[in-house]
């Protein structure tokens, strides 16, 4: 597959299956990280690979997180939020590392450097016949899951990296027209 053909046609796989990417595919994939734009290279990110009974652990978190908001939620909704990170073998948490103050590198432009690296994993997986899904949501921005996670004050999450064999088919793509989206200045 040539980089436009990986660019055109990569699609985001929710149904995943086992086993989890190899250490040869999940060294391609943190290669790939690596050449993200990156102002002043300072690489402001970090990964955390959760896999095992490290999902039943980022299960947990999950259910902190859905308690802490409502301490009367019923045990069906705890038990859900337990189960979410099975939805894959393996999941990478995306994590970017802000350095404030700095005049040339604003927190903003080390936040996008760190969803670039996660985005060419995802590029990476695809070119490898994974299956990967990038989610956010609730759980990517709950403080009581970056404490569990052990992030530190000056980081956040980017989002969760779902990883795995592709479980489905893909599903059909959405054909967009350029133009639709692009304002000339001529």
């Amino acid at each position: 597959m040539d980089a436009l053909e990986l660019l055109h046609q990569r699609r985001s796989m929710g149904k995943l299956a086992g086993p989890a990417p190899t250490a040869e595919q999940l060294d391609a994939l943190y290669r790939a990280a690596l050449r993200a734009p990156d102002h002043k290279e300072m690489t402001p990110y970090r990964f955390i690979e959760i896999s095992g009974e490290g999902l039943d652990r980022l299960g947990e978190l999950f259910a902190q997180s859905d308690y802490q908001a409502n301490p009367h939620i019923d045990e069906g909704n705890l038990d859900a939020a337990r189960k979410k990170p099975k939805r894959a073998p393996m999941i990478i948490a995306v994590i970017a590392n802000v350095t404030p103050g700095l005049p040339k590198v604003p927190p903003v432009e080390q936040i996008i450097s760190a969803g670039c690296a996660a985005h060419a994993m995802l590029y990476a997986a695809y070119a490898q016949g994974l299956g990967a899904m990038w989610r956010t949501g609730t759980y990517a921005h709950d403080k009581t899951v970056w404490r569990g996670l052990g992030l530190g004050d000056q980081e956040e999450l980017i989002g969760y990296l779902y990883l795995g064999q592709p479980g489905g088919r893909y599903p059909g793509m959405q054909i967009r027209n350029p133009d639709d989206y692009v304002e000339r200045w001529t």
